[in-house]
């Protein structure tokens, strides 16, 4: 008798809730993972989905990320304990952007923390950090940390027409939410939480929802945004956004901690430009003493913005302090041509002892077949390369 069961069902990736409807639009079929989930890299072709984030709107599936329910009487304590930056005057319905580190100042994961009741948040992050919550909870009394992961579903939604949309789609009063707020809406048997973040620096959205009703909110939201130029995008279009707006991305950037095999290939939040996550007013938090030396000894490296003169993209290059390019200081971790600053950028960890110096990138392309190479000025850039007023007004711009 054949035996009809998949023997190989625990390895197959699994299905977001929005898969039927992005299966369908997935023109190229071009999938990854993130999580254990099958994941978009594109649709249809990555600059056409950046531009809908930059000009429409669009939507990104976060729902392989990793989301955690932190409740009870100390969980506050606790992740005031575990994450750099001061949960105590968090509010509720406000989102905050944290990262947590060892004791030795490197950082584990960075992620966002959402306050959804006076005793109940809910932790974002990239990477399973179930371990880590659980150790960082050892010797409180009262607090409960649940996986939600596979238990909401969760749309981005961003761009400049994005709050018209869920406007249209009946979301009374979205106009009034502020940078890194949230609200709740009834929508059919259950309810929709919207909060005004995302990964783009764009104005933007996320949309969280229970996953037996993730195929009805697509819809809505598509039937509304159908005028206003909405398509979804896969994570090429979003590496270029965020790389846009300054934005952190691990294997990238940062090494995760916990995964860091080499000594000092992790980083820490002085070495990423994230000194303003490290609140030093707090008595106590892992990594607190080792980054209070670093605050005051200096960091060997840090992260940069780079304007680089011409347009080739300096993706892996290295960075010197001559333009004969004989004492390198530096090396490039993300780098694009940016279509809508017309200019190639990118992100550099540069030693900090020679910020204030000459910076060259040694770039190398190919054109033809032929392998070639050049030498371009750099500039550090002290702002976000893109940063519209609309990611910040109440209300926003209509379009």
């Amino acid at each position: 008798m054949m035996n009809n069961k998949d023997q190989f069902a625990d390895e197959r990736l699994k299905l977001s809730p929005f898969h039927d409807r992005q299966a369908a639009l997935n023109l190229r079929n071009a999938w990854s993972s993130w999580n254990g989930y099958q994941f978009a890299d594109c649709y249809y072709e990555a600059e056409y989905e950046y531009f809908c984030i930059r000009n429409s709107c669009a939507t990104y599936d976060i729902t392989p990320m990793q989301k955690y329910y932190i409740t009870g009487t100390d969980a506050c304590a606790m992740l005031d304990r575990m994450v750099t930056r001061d949960v105590t005057t968090l509010k509720e319905n406000r989102v905050i952007y944290v990262c947590w580190c060892t004791d030795q100042g490197r950082i584990i994961d960075d992620g966002t923390i959402f306050k959804l009741g006076p005793q109940k948040f809910m932790l974002t992050c990239g990477s399973p950090n179930l371990a880590w919550l659980r150790k960082s909870s050892f010797g409180y009394k009262d607090v409960n940390i649940e996986d939600m992961s596979d238990k909401i579903a969760a749309l981005s939604f961003q761009g400049p027409t994005s709050c018209e949309v869920l406007k249209k789609m009946g979301l009374d009063g979205i106009e009034t939410l502020k940078p890194f707020g949230i609200m709740h809406f009834p929508f059919d048997s259950g309810e929709l939480q919207v909060s005004r973040t995302g990964f783009t620096g764009d104005l933007g959205y996320e949309l969280w929802i229970e996953p037996d009703l993730a195929l009805k909110m697509w819809d809505a939201l598509y039937e509304a945004g159908e005028h206003y130029g909405i398509q979804p995008y896969g994570e090429a279009a979003t590496n270029m956004a965020r790389l846009e707006a300054g934005f952190i991305m691990p294997d990238m950037e940062f090494n995760e901690a916990l995964k860091t095999i080499h000594f000092q290939h992790d980083q820490t939040p002085f070495e990423l430009a994230l000194g303003w996550l490290v609140d030093f007013k707090k008595p106590r938090f892992n990594g607190r003493e080792a980054l209070l030396k670093e605050r005051d000894e200096g960091s060997q490296y840090t992260l940069c913005k780079l304007d680089i003169e011409g347009n080739k993209v300096a993706e892996e290059a290295y960075i010197y302090s001559d333009k004969a390019c004989h004492n390198q200081i530096g090396y490039v971790t993300s780098a694009m041509w940016s279509p809508v600053v017309k200019a190639s950028i990118a992100l550099a960890m540069i030693k900090t002892k020679n910020l204030n110096g000459n910076l060259w990138a040694e770039i190398y392309y190919e054109k033809e077949l032929r392998q070639k190479s050049k030498i371009a000025k750099c500039i550090i850039k002290k702002k976000p390369f893109w940063a519209p007023s609309r990611a910040r007004k109440t209300p926003p711009e209509s379009y």
